[in-house]
């Protein structure tokens, strides 16, 4: 008897222990802001079956688990207010206190996003002001995702104060303060990003599933086996490599760049065109060692004269060799290399370049535009893109794990679809650095993304607002081709979505940092998209924009729209900057521009006598744009030409 007594009450403990408590999805927090004037959604899970009965301000709603254990509410629709206190009923009790009745925003991306307050402009003051207890924040965890998932792995929705303010997303906490401060309502921010992704990581399968460039890759990615995925990979890559990765660079020894050497024989290593990423040349998601070489023939004149190098940017690191010198090194990713070369380092004959190159992470090797890669001898510059030897002498084996651009849709799955359908208003988006060598496609893919967020949600055309990107990179001498200018252009052509809007950084971005710290105006622009477009406020929310144009001899009219109380042109002198005029040859020119009424400007050049085409703010890194509304919001970049470009 006693046996059976102690056999039954392990039964019993067992069975007690295995019951599951009720849970909350983990976006559900004390502190967090609900949708004003929505009926937000609560779900979490509990054993099949299980009564589950919510109680908030003094309503009560019942419901049960469904055979998969999930369970979901509706809350009523609510004005704004609060601090209120949720409670959920199942086999257990939760509760969650300090919650407020608001407006709820997204805010996603890559690194300029992700950037936070502490390493922003005037950081010490901001976060020391920071004294809003009616703004939250929730964090996602990073994760990537082969299929998805149900739930975050962590996060809390934290109340902004000195102490909180410093590790929020800064694009995030200044859009929802400017918000605040208009409105006069709790805002919550929901932010999720991740620094150097692409777009398509942040698109859901089933949609990104019909675009033809990613259909085999997500087919790809659902037949994975991911306890293999690793050694498949490792596999994958000895393959380019004779079977064996590489993993010691041979290339330098003892501080001699063996690899440097004039009469190294190479005719066997791999040919790479440059300027290029390494993961666009057939070695994809591989960081490691690489070095470039190729050879130069001068005249004797040409190699007595003062010689700059010019190599572009590398990422992330380069040790560069000119007739086995070194000319330099620079450990930073985002800067030009520009070499001066010593007295006697160039010869008369054959010269040989020698690069070594580290990437740590995302993308490797030496890239930017083919204009940027030249010798300079004297007045003279000689030409150095195209096909160079190439040879990967080291591959970080970490570099093959599933990463978050591995594949599409991996940061949707993780860090987007657990959040759905959290109540919300909109979002802010900042993104596009890592898609702009493939700025055409973005055409495509970003107003993909938009629509499958909304779609996903089902809250309708939802508000939806994002950054176009910033000025970055050494500005051009003469007008040039330029990949951000196109993808640029991409984003402004998601304006023909409804409920959108776009805050322009043309201006305010650094040459040489492709995270530029002052996030206080890009929130404060983000900020006037919304309260014009989602809350219909009369404000001045758009830089002027590109209407039309009308050719009057060696002159072109532009007509703006959104010109606000009228154009203005921030300079003493009242001369425009930043537009180029090309006539049929499509050989563009510097133009001077004027302004000519409140709505429009005149551009010319004296070297362009039958004008067809004008192009404003094309290039990486306008860095004289000088066109703005008296609101102060710069003109939006433009080209009147649908020449093809140099992403296509």
């Amino acid at each position: 008897m006693k046996k059976l007594t102690a056999a039954f009450l392990l039964a019993f403990f067992i069975m007690g222990s295995a019951r599951a408590d009720v849970k909350l999805a983990r976006i559900f927090s004390s502190n967090m802001v609900l949708q004003h004037g929505l009926n937000n959604p609560v779900w979490g899970w509990a054993d099949k079956g299980e009564k589950i009965t919510v109680l908030f301000a003094g309503k009560t709603i019942t419901t049960k688990a469904g055979k998969d254990g999930k369970w979901q509410v509706k809350l009523p629709a609510m004005e704004y207010g609060g601090p209120y206190t949720l409670l959920v009923e199942g086999k257990n009790q939760l509760k969650l206190d300090n919650i407020l009745i608001g407006e709820v925003w997204v805010c996603s991306g890559q690194s300029n996003m992700e950037w936070v307050v502490a390493n922003s402009n005037n950081s010490a003051r901001e976060m020391a002001a920071a004294n809003y207890p009616n703004l939250r924040m929730f964090t996602v965890p990073q994760k990537v995702a082969q299929h998805p998932v149900e739930d975050v792995d962590g996060g809390e929705w934290e109340v902004c104060s000195p102490e909180t303010v410093g590790h929020f997303s800064a694009v995030g906490y200044f859009f929802a303060r400017n918000l605040q401060k208009e409105l006069d309502v709790p805002i919550g921010m929901i932010h999720t990003s991740w620094g150097g992704t692409v777009a398509e990581t942040w698109i859901s399968p089933q949609n990104i599933e019909k675009d033809p460039d990613f259909a085999a890759a997500l087919s790809e990615l659902k037949q994975l086996d991911l306890s293999k995925y690793r050694q498949q990979r490792v596999e994958k890559m000895a393959a380019l490599f004779g079977g064996e990765l590489p993993s010691k660079d041979t290339g330098l020894q003892d501080g001699k760049a063996v690899f440097a050497a004039a009469d190294l024989a190479d005719q066997n290593w791999t040919s790479l065109p440059v300027p290029q990423l390494w993961e666009a040349a057939g070695y994809p998601d591989v960081d490691g060692v690489a070095w470039y070489r190729t050879k130069i023939n001068l005249t004797k004149a040409q190699a007595e004269q003062a010689a700059e190098l010019h190599l572009g940017k590398v990422d992330d690191t380069d040790m560069t060799w000119v007739n086995d010198r070194l000319a330099g090194q620079t450990n930073r990713y985002d800067l030009d290399r520009i070499y001066l070369l010593e007295p006697g380092t160039l010869k008369e004959g054959e010269n040989v370049l020698a690069v070594r190159v580290v990437d740590t992470g995302g993308g490797g090797g030496i890239y930017g535009e083919p204009a940027e890669l030249f010798l300079k001898v004297g007045a003279e510059k000689i030409e150095l893109a195209g096909n160079w030897k190439f040879k990967m002498t080291e591959v970080a084996v970490g570099s093959m794990e599933l990463g978050p651009n591995s594949y599409p849709t991996l940061l949707y799955n993780g860090m987007l679809e657990p959040l759905i359908p959290y109540g919300i208003k909109g979002a802010i988006w900042y993104q596009g650095e890592s898609n702009a060598d493939r700025a055409v496609q973005y055409r495509r893919v970003f107003q993909t993304l938009i629509k499958d967020w909304r779609q996903q949600w089902g809250l309708g055309d939802f508000p939806f607002f994002w950054v176009q990107l910033a000025n970055f990179m050494q500005p051009a001498v003469q007008p040039v081709e330029s990949s951000w200018a196109e993808l640029r252009e991409a984003q402004t052509m998601a304006l023909e979505l409804p409920n959108t809007g776009q805050a322009l950084a043309i201006d305010i971005g650094e040459a040489n940092d492709i995270h530029p710290r002052n996030k206080q105006d890009v929130g404060k622009r983000l900020a006037l998209n919304a309260l014009k477009v989602a809350y219909g406020k009369e404000v001045v929310h758009s830089g002027p924009v590109y209407e039309s144009m009308e050719v009057n001899g060696n002159q072109v009219i532009i007509h703006f729209k959104e010109t606000g109380s009228g154009l203005l042109a921030k300079d003493k002198y009242g001369y425009l900057k930043a537009f180029a005029i090309a006539g049929a040859d499509k050989k563009f020119y510097w133009a001077k521009g004027e302004i000519r009424d409140s709505k429009s400007v005149v551009v010319y050049s004296d070297e362009v006598e039958k004008p067809v085409a004008v192009r404003f703010g094309w290039a990486d890194n306008p860095d004289d744009l000088n066109l703005y509304n008296r609101e102060g919001l710069p003109a939006i970049p433009f080209r009147t030409d649908t020449w093809e470009g140099i992403t296509k």
